[in-house]
């Protein structure tokens, strides 16, 4: 759900915010898992700039979030709060184990403060639980989902996203991304049951250049818009178009439809490519 504002000022119309009535009234994130972040806005050890558009914004800690959920195996935790984790687009959960400790993990959706969930090889399904794969039955979906045994979850991560578990014939299981590709995982790799939260977090409408800012975005400037010294679309009379087969980057690259993947060693657990829209 998102939250529309009132047009009372320019800056304000069209705006929108998430729905934080979920979230835990009052929370406050845990001291001991919270880690300072310092940025380097977008600079190298010169201070030259390396990645445009990148800079200012406000002050952050960075929530330690378990991936991995391992170390609890068989463990049931209580869900204590439902908290704005600044650094990512899911909402997050601070969990009580049985055991007394305490860790946040990602929340998914449907999810909300007193719920109990586990980790073990093997539970019952429901959204937040965690399991091996071979023990998911086929067609529910699923996220935070490891890629190496071990590791933690790498993958489906961010918010409203899932993956579905396809199949479990063979060494491997099969899982389709929310790119639609579908990839093999090892059948002992762990995954959550549910959806993650924040379903909305791409309906929401910035609305302000300044509310940009304040999340370290820099501004950016259209190719067209600039000189030919400055880029390879700049120049010309007016609004007109960018006078070449491809678009390109400022250094000439071919900006848009290039493939740019390079790690050949994991094309075998690739099944099926993703579907060009």
């Amino acid at each position: 759900m998102v939250r529309v504002l009132k047009p009372t000022t320019p800056g304000r119309r069209k705006m929108s915010f998430p729905d934080f009535s979920s979230l835990t009234k009052g929370a406050k994130p845990l001291k001991r898992l919270l880690a300072p972040k310092t940025r380097t806005s977008g600079r190298n050890n010169k201070g030259t700039i390396t990645i445009r558009h990148r800079g200012g914004g406000h002050a952050r800690h960075y929530r330690m979030i378990d991936f991995n959920r391992v170390e609890k195996n068989g463990v049931p935790g209580k869900i204590t709060s439902v908290e704005y984790d600044p650094n990512r687009t899911a909402f997050i959960m601070l969990v009580t184990y049985k055991d007394g400790d305490k860790r946040y993990h990602i929340l998914p959706e449907g999810k909300k403060e007193g719920d109990e969930i586990i980790t073990a090889e093997k539970a019952k399904v429901k959204p937040g639980n965690r399991m091996m794969l071979k023990n998911i039955p086929v067609g529910y979906s699923i996220y935070n989902i490891e890629m190496k045994i071990g590791k933690g979850g790498q993958i489906v991560r961010s918010a409203g996203a899932s993956a579905k578990l396809t199949s479990l014939e063979g060494q491997y299981a099969q899982v389709q991304l929310p790119s639609s590709e579908i990839r093999l995982v090892p059948k002992e790799a762990y995954a959550t049951i549910g959806v993650v939260s924040n379903a909305d977090h791409s309906n929401v409408r910035i609305g302000q250049a300044g509310r940009k800012r304040r999340m370290g975005k820099r501004p950016q400037v259209r190719g067209k818009a600039m000189n030919p010294c400055d880029h390879p679309h700049g120049g010309g009379e007016g609004g007109c178009p960018i006078g070449m087969k491809y678009p390109k980057t400022p250094w000439g690259a071919p900006a848009l439809g290039k493939k740019t993947r390079r790690n050949k060693s994991t094309n075998k657990w690739i099944l099926k490519r993703r579907t060009k829209k």
